[in-house]
Order: C-alpha cells, then structure tokens, then sequence
C-alpha cells in the first residue's frame, strides 16, 4: 500500500525535525570481539566459526583487546569522556542470526560517552551531541529465499554466521535539533563525517557497500517552534550516504501527512527499500527492558588506566576541520571549491587521487563531474563506484601526456566502470590512443579543407578562428582521437 507524503515544504511550514542518528561500524580486527575466529569478508558460509561465536555451551568469551583500543580511540576522536571502568551486558533476544539467543553488549556503562563533534552543510555549522560509543558485538548473516527478500513471504532461510561476534561499535547521537530543511543534508553529513574520522583512524574500512558502516535513522516531528520531541521511528539498516539522507526526507513527508491528517506516529522500526525509495513498517519499537539486560558473567570489567587513555589521545591523528583546512590550502581550492568536495563525500578520494600523482584541480574535476554524474545514475555514492584513486590518476597521466584527451578520457572511465581492465589496458583494447602522427593527420586535415572550400578561403583571408570548423572535422574522421593542437598546426601551415 502507499502512503500518503506531505509535500516537502509544507512539512517544513508547519512541523520542526528531530534525528537521532545510529552508526554501527564493524572493525577491522584480524579476530572477533569475544574469540579467535578470523573476520574475513566474502569467506564462504559458516567457515569462521567456533564453539565460542556459535554460542555452543561451556564456551568462554575472550575480550578482543584491539578492539577495545580502537573504541577508545574512536571516543577520543569525537571528544567523548573514555570510562575508568564499563562492563558487558548480555541483550536478549531470540532470532536466527544470534545463535546464543543474547548479544554480548554494553549497557548502561559504555566505554565511551558525553561526546560532539561538528559538521558543515552549505556553509553552516551543525554540532552533533554524542551520547555514547559501546561495543559490541555483530550478529550473523540471514538470508530469506522468496519474491520479498524478506522473512514474511521467504521460501526458506538461510543463516551464514562468519559475521557473528565481529567486533562492533555503535555510536548514539542524542537527538539532533534545529536542523530544519537541512535535516536529510545534515544526516548525510554526519554519517559522511563519520566515514571519514574513521577511516582516518584506521579502525575500519567502513564500506558501506558491505556493511561494515549501517546507519539507523531515527525521526520524530513535533509541532514548529513546540520544542517538543514527537514520537519516532527507527528506519534501520541504512547502507549508503545516498539513501540516509532519502530516508530522512521520506519520513518526515511520511510523519507529516499522518500528523497532518489527524492520525498519531507509531513508534516503530521501518525498513528502507533502495530500490523504491520508501520506508516500510517492522515492528513496534522495543524498550530497553524488553531486552532484559544483565551484567555479563563471563567477563571481568574494562577498566583503561588514565595514562593509556592519555597516549591514545596524544596519538590521534589530524583533527577533521583542522585536516580540511590544511589540505584547502594546500591545493589552493577557494572556499565554494572545498565545500562542494566535501559536500560531494570526495574529500578523501581526491586527496588519495592527489597521492597517487594527479594535480588537486584534475582530480576534483574528474570526482565532481564525471564520476560524479555516474554515481549519481547509479544510484550509489561516489566511494562505491568500481573505480579507485590510482585509476584516475592513471587516466589524468595519459591525458597530460598527450595520449588521451578528456573525451577518450571518459571511454576509460566506461572500461573502468565494466571492469576491462586499467586504464593502460582499456586504451590498447579500445584503441583510444591520439593520433599524433603527421602523415595519418596530413591527410585527414587534406580531405577536410577539401571538404570546406569556404572555410578554408576564411583561413587564407586571415580568419584564423575559422580553423575551429575544420579541426571538427578532422576530429570527426578520426573519431576524437586526433591531436587537435597538431591538427591546428597543420591547417595553418597548408593554408598560409
């Protein structure tokens, strides 16, 4: 059934944005929160197990001891207090991907809380209140077989539990105000931000793509300049930059229409389908104590000496602003220039497309134009596109040295995107190479004035600009692959 939506603008006339943002950020420990199982991506179905992340019994959990590090650093990053002592709870809950019927979490004592940090959208500064980091840790994998891709409806089910007991760090906003129309845009931001801080700290590699950054998105809508919190949703699962901020849109034109028809917001789950672009209902939002949290008895408390705390922190890398700010400077990109790259989610891909040797000004033009322009008819993020930093400055390096222009340039980029190969490959598969050669390009540039007797007497009467028309040509009969400088050289020496 579809749901009603209020138009976009009439939301924001009438009704102010609350968001609470959940990420969950899978780490890239070699082994699992609570055992030595290896946490491979892509290994086949249920060969990462053990007694311990199968949850057989009288198997004993072992604190992974990296990832408590990389929480700490994580919390120190977004300028959270580390606690001087937190504990495991055991969250229970029975489904198929939990195969001990709890999830070993943290509670009411998290590792990390009372936190900020600040994102830009279009030139404004939002500050997002952060309300604790926790570890945890991932369930496993369950795949319903049927029409629906979902358990209602399924066939069967299938549950793959190498993802179980990978280490996992959830990171809580507290509710996000003031946002207003720029509430999808700043959802987007932060969880962008976030991809960024984290990549930066070398915890995870947090793609998106295969699910080891999820983003759940809470809304709620109260009545405009009320100050009031609504009642909220939680779209969960949200798995790309793209779709956060769809799913903020979509709920609160979802939430307005039923407000605005009389009707009350149940506070639910919804599931985000990427492909339609809507939100569907789950079910009714549990509460803490439907999870009968209790101290987990198997493990002894965390408790990081402050001196550790401490010589994590010294070595945090660059800050994210302070970071921005110097790369700004150091490619000389003005303010509107730096803002859309950060605002496009490249910042990062152009700074390692600049490491890998290309000019900060080509590697923003191909991110932010082309690439950006596919990403965009994909309907997937800049980052998830199949092409990599190394790539572009590849292709930037055979334009500059003449052998590619920018349109055989973007042939490239098409053989980069169906996986034929790099670009040095593509090119000779292809045969975009320019032509550079003067007989081949004599006697295109022959049969043009040939061609365009007119155009060639404007040439000879001192029109230079006229040579345009007839590079074109030349350019046409060699399928864009022409040196169009040498092409011009040409003209005018045959014309005088």
């Amino acid at each position: 059934m579809t749901e009603m939506l209020l138009p976009y603008d009439d939301v924001l006339a009438a009704y102010d944005p609350a968001l609470g943002l959940e990420v969950h950020v899978e780490l890239n420990t070699a082994s699992k929160m609570f055992c030595g199982c290896p946490t491979t991506f892509g290994a086949e179905p249920n060969t990462q197990v053990c007694p311990t992340c199968l949850g057989l019994p009288g198997a004993m959990p072992v604190v992974n001891g990296t990832a408590v590090e990389s929480a700490a650093r994580i919390g120190l990053a977004l300028n959270c207090h580390i606690a001087e002592w937190c504990r495991f709870a055991r969250k229970n809950y029975f489904y198929p991907d939990m195969p001990k019927n709890f999830q070993t979490s943290q509670y009411d004592e998290p590792i990390a809380y009372d936190g900020w940090t600040e994102v830009e959208v279009d030139g404004e500064t939002f500050r997002i209140e952060i309300e604790r980091a926790h570890m945890e840790e991932d369930t496993g994998k369950s795949t319903h077989v049927g029409s629906t891709g979902r358990i209602h409806g399924a066939d069967y089910s299938l549950v793959d539990y190498n993802r179980a007991g990978i280490p996992l760090i959830e990171i809580v906003t507290k509710p996000v105000l003031g946002t207003g129309a720029k509430a999808p845009l700043v959802a987007k931001a932060y969880v962008a931000h976030l991809r960024e801080l984290l990549l930066e700290l070398g915890v995870s590699d947090v793609r998106m793509d295969q699910g080891s950054l999820r983003c759940d998105v809470n809304l709620s809508l109260s009545p405009r300049g009320s100050g009031a919190l609504g009642i909220r949703t939680e779209t969960k699962n949200v798995n790309s930059l793209r779709s956060v901020e769809r799913a903020v849109r979509y709920e609160m034109q979802r939430h307005a229409a039923v407000l605005a028809a009389g009707g009350a917001v149940l506070q639910e789950t919804r599931h985000w389908h990427e492909d339609t672009g809507v939100t569907t209902s789950g079910r009714e939002k549990s509460d803490a104590e439907d999870y009968r949290y209790f101290p987990e008895p198997d493990l002894v408390p965390v408790a990081p000496s402050r001196e550790w705390v401490e010589r994590l922190r010294a070595e945090l890398p660059e800050p994210p602003r302070e970071r921005r700010g110097r790369l700004q400077a150091e490619w000389g990109f003005s303010d509107l220039e730096m803002r859309d790259t950060v605002g496009a989610g490249a910042l990062l891909l152009v700074e390692q497309t600049v490491a890998a040797g290309a000019t900060p000004q080509a590697a923003r033009k191909w991110w932010l134009s082309d690439l950006a322009r596919r990403a965009n008819d994909s309907g997937v993020d800049l980052s998830e596109l199949p092409v990599t930093p190394g790539q572009v400055a590849q292709v930037q390096a055979l334009v500059e040295d003449g052998s590619l222009n920018d349109k055989l340039a973007r042939q490239v980029f098409d053989g980069l995107l169906a996986g034929e190969g790099s670009p040095e490959e593509i090119v000779a598969a292809r045969g975009l190479a320019i032509v550079s050669d003067d007989d081949a390009l004599g006697a295109a540039v022959d049969r043009a004035i040939a061609a365009h007797p007119d155009v060639a007497a404007k040439i000879r009467d001192g029109k230079v600009a006229a040579a345009g028309a007839l590079i074109g040509a030349v350019m046409k009969q060699m399928r864009g692959q022409a040196d169009a400088a040498r092409v011009r050289e040409l003209i005018l020496e045959r014309l005088g």
